[in-house]
């Protein structure tokens, strides 16, 4: 019963209009109300003491280096330098997508950024290379998809905040799914081209390619200072944060000095409007996560999921299949938010290690992106390469069925995910 109220009450919320963080919210009031213990400040203390947690900085301050790396020049050297690598060889448009896609994806951990800065820049050179366009487009919203995959991510600290596991540990295991997600979109994208007769564009000398590298080297530097100081402990993912701010700031105004004084305050609102959403996000879903514990629910779905406790992968496949379902319908951090205090005592109870499911939640809940009817993803790839959105979700399909191969072969053999992690961490 208790579990028929959560699910109703947050549905019935969303499925009348009501935002995600207020029916958060109101799913945790209805619980109040019916385990007898309604106290609004419940849900006060639980929203201030949920959002004041130091290792949520680390979102403000990567949403932030994010903004200031797009308006620095950092994403356009990268997309040059991806483009004198690989940009000779068959179907080397897309593979520049790719290779730019994981880069950007050390940079900033952001989906929608990416995606966009991608499809900005490559997307016109796609159509007047004469290849196809909504495919094109579908490519860069695959792309895209693998930045909160890849560290540093903000959907791997709002998973740690909310499962209490070491965000490091997570950041570590994200990078060898990461770049089998990019190897994946190289052999699709390869494979749905194999009959295209796009001309390549000219080989680039070498002297090009190595002006193309030091042109790109501040902004390649980033992840290396920021993943490096976070493996060997010389900085928290916190405060990596922080160093990859004044980073990008440093290299966008004395580097490559295409970030002004005055671009700054739109910079910093920008960051600002995105991080106020998702604290707040955060906020509401701490107080539910709570009322989830008080009420006992993942004990009722530990009942529902027993027959399957004793088959890890099989339970791994289920628990993956409502993940993408519920994902189609929301945005990445809400349903991060919602179904990690709920699944998380199960997959301990099955004897599933955390890290490895956070990754495979995250990359989930990221593929979902790609999908209607919400797409997030998708109406970014369709917006800014102005492709309508039946064509672009056309344009992804190979690419989405790839994905799902590659996210089946993780639930069989999850040591893809955790040996790498061992040697990383």
């Amino acid at each position: 019963m208790t579990l028929l109220i959560f699910i109703g009450s947050l549905l019935g919320a969303m499925a009348v209009g009501v935002p995600v963080a207020f029916a958060l919210m109101f799913c945790a009031v209805m619980l109040m109300l019916h385990l007898d213990m309604y106290n609004a400040q419940i849900v006060a203390q639980n929203m201030i003491s949920g959002a004041d947690t130091f290792t949520l900085l680390a979102i403000p301050f990567f949403l932030l280096a994010g903004e200031l790396m797009n308006s620095g020049g950092l994403s356009k050297r990268i997309i040059s330098f991806a483009l004198a690598c690989v940009g000779h060889i068959k179907g080397g448009l897309g593979i520049v997508a790719i290779l730019a896609a994981v880069i950007m994806a050390s940079l900033s951990g952001s989906a929608a950024a990416d995606t966009a800065a991608l499809a900005a820049i490559l997307v016109p050179m796609m159509r007047d290379a004469g290849y196809n366009l909504p495919r094109s487009a579908g490519l860069m919203a695959a792309g895209g998809v693998i930045a909160p995959v890849i560290p540093p991510s903000m959907a791997f600290i709002i998973f740690g905040v909310a499962a209490n596991v070491s965000i490091s540990r997570l950041f570590m295991a994200g990078i060898a799914p990461g770049l089998l997600m990019a190897f994946t979109l190289v052999a699709t994208w390869m494979f749905v081209n194999r009959k295209s007769t796009v001309a390549t564009l000219p080989k680039r000398s070498a002297a090009y390619r190595l002006k193309a590298t030091g042109q790109a080297a501040w902004a390649l530097g980033m992840p290396v200072i920021v993943l490096g100081g976070i493996r060997f402990g010389i900085v928290t993912p916190t405060e990596a944060a922080v160093v990859a701010v004044v980073y990008a700031w440093f290299v966008g105004t004395f580097v490559y000095r295409e970030l002004t004084v005055k671009d700054l305050y739109s910079v910093i609102l920008r960051a600002a409007h995105t991080t106020s959403i998702v604290m707040f996000l955060v906020a509401a879903a701490l107080v539910s996560a709570w009322l989830i514990t008080a009420a006992n629910i993942p004990a009722e779905l530990g009942n529902i999921l027993e027959p399957l406790i004793e088959h890890p992968k099989l339970l791994m496949l289920a628990m993956m299949v409502l993940i993408f379902v519920i994902g189609t319908a929301l945005d990445l951090t809400p349903t991060i938010l919602i179904l990690t205090p709920v699944l998380l005592p199960v997959v301990k109870m099955a004897g599933i290690d955390p890290v490895y499911f956070g990754v495979m939640f995250v990359m989930n809940t990221c593929i979902s992106l790609l999908t209607p009817p919400v797409g997030v993803v998708l109406n970014v790839a369709s917006g800014v390469a102005r492709v309508p959105l039946g064509q672009v979700v056309v344009g992804v399909s190979p690419f989405l069925l790839a994905y799902f191969v590659l996210l089946m072969l993780f639930v069989a053999v999850p040591e893809l995910i955790t040996v790498p992690m061992q040697w990383l961490y």
